[in-house]
C-alpha cells in the first residue's frame, strides 16, 4: 500500500500499529474456524458462544471489524430510560441445560450474546440471572459540558434532560443532529472494570426521518427506539476503547465530526444507520 493510499494520517502516529492489528480483529468477527480451535463456537458453558447476528450502529471507517451493538430502549411513565434486557430462561444445548437471556425482538433474536466481546462476557450485567435493574445512569465522566453541569453521575437518564435535542451542539461538526450522553447500564455496585459503558443519543427529527428510510432495519428500529432515542454498548469492536459522538475536535481530521469517533485508532461509526452484523460471540465463563 502506498503512502498516498494509507487512510491513517501520518500525524496520528499509529499507522504501523493499526496495520498490525486489523487482521486479528477482522478474524474475530468472522473466523468460525479459528473460533472452533478455541472451542468458543461450540462450548455450551455459561450462556453464549457461536455465531451471533445482531443490529449495531454502522461502522463506516477505520480498523473496527463491525458495528457496536445496539441496546433497545424503553421509557417508563416518569420518563426514565431503560435498556431492554431479555428475561432469563433455561434451554438445552448439546445435551446440557444452560441459562440464557434471549427473546425475539424487531425480527431478530435479541440476546445477551450481543454483548459477549471485549471481555464483556465476564461482566456481572450480562449474566442472565444478574440482580440489576435496566435503567441507564449517567457515567462518572463525560465529554459533554451539559452533562457535567446539569446532571450528576449515577442519576437515571430522563427524557427531560434532552429537551434541546433538536438544536444541541458543542462546536464539533454540525449542530442539531441530536443530543448525546455517556451512561452506564446494569452496573450498580459493580467495580469500574465490570461497568457496561453506554452511549445514549436523542436523534433530531430530521435525522430520525432519514433513519426510517433504512428498509433493512425498519422493523428493528420500530422495536428498539422510543422518543427518538438510540443507545449502544460503547465498546469499540476493534480494541475495546470507548468512543464518543461529537466527543473530540480531533474527529474532524478524519471526517468524523458528525459521527461516533474512536480516538485510539480512528474507527468511525454512523449512529444514524443501524446495520445487521454477524460475529463469533465468546461464551460467558462457566459458573463456579
Amino acid at each position: 500500500m502506498s503512502e498516498e493510499s494509507d487512510k491513517y494520517p501520518e500525524e496520528s502516529g499509529r499507522r504501523r500499529f493499526v496495520k498490525g492489528v486489523v487482521g486479528s480483529a477482522a478474524l474475530a468477527s468472522v473466523g468460525v474456524g479459528s473460533a472452533t480451535l478455541l472451542n468458543v463456537s461450540t462450548e455450551p458453558s455459561g450462556s453464549g458462544g457461536g455465531i451471533t447476528q445482531y443490529f449495531g450502529i454502522e461502522i463506516v471507517d477505520g480498523p473496527a471489524p463491525r458495528g457496536m451493538p445496539q441496546i433497545p430502549i424503553e421509557i417508563d411513565d416518569e420518563g426514565f430510560l431503560q435498556g431492554v434486557f431479555p428475561e432469563a430462561q433455561t434451554v438445552e444445548r448439546q445435551g446440557r441445560e444452560v441459562q440464557v437471556a434471549q427473546t425475539q425482538l424487531g425480527g431478530i433474536t435479541y440476546s445477551a450474546e450481543w454483548f459477549q466481546y471485549c471481555g464483556v462476557q465476564t461482566y456481572p450485567g450480562v449474566r442472565p440471572d444478574s440482580d440489576q435493574d435496566n435503567y441507564f445512569r449517567y457515567a462518572e465522566s463525560s465529554e459533554y459540558d451539559w452533562q457535567t453541569e446539569e446532571v450528576s453521575a449515577g442519576d437515571r437518564v430522563n427524557v427531560s434532560d434532552f429537551e434541546d435535542y433538536e438544536t444541541w451542539g458543542n462546536d464539533i461538526g454540525v449542530a442539531g443532529l441530536g443530543k448525546p450522553a455517556m451512561a452506564t447500564w446494569r452496573s450498580q455496585d459493580v467495580p469500574p472494570s465490570g461497568t457496561l459503558p453506554v452511549q445514549v443519543l436523542r436523534v433530531s427529527p430530521d435525522q430520525f426521518e432519514r433513519m426510517q428510510e433504512n428498509v433493512d432495519a425498519g422493523q428493528w428500529l420500530e422495536a428498539s427506539m422510543q422518543e427518538n432515542f438510540v443507545a449502544w454498548l460503547n465498546k469499540c469492536t476493534h480494541f475495546c476503547c470507548v468512543p464518543a459522538f461529537k466527543g473530540t475536535p480531533q474527529s474532524a481530521k478524519f471526517g468524523a465530526a458528525n459521527d461516533v469517533y474512536c480516538p485510539c485508532h480512528q474507527s468511525v461509526y454512523n449512529p444514524f444507520n443501524p446495520a445487521e452484523y454477524t460475529f463469533v460471540a465468546l461464551p460467558r465463563p462457566e459458573d463456579e
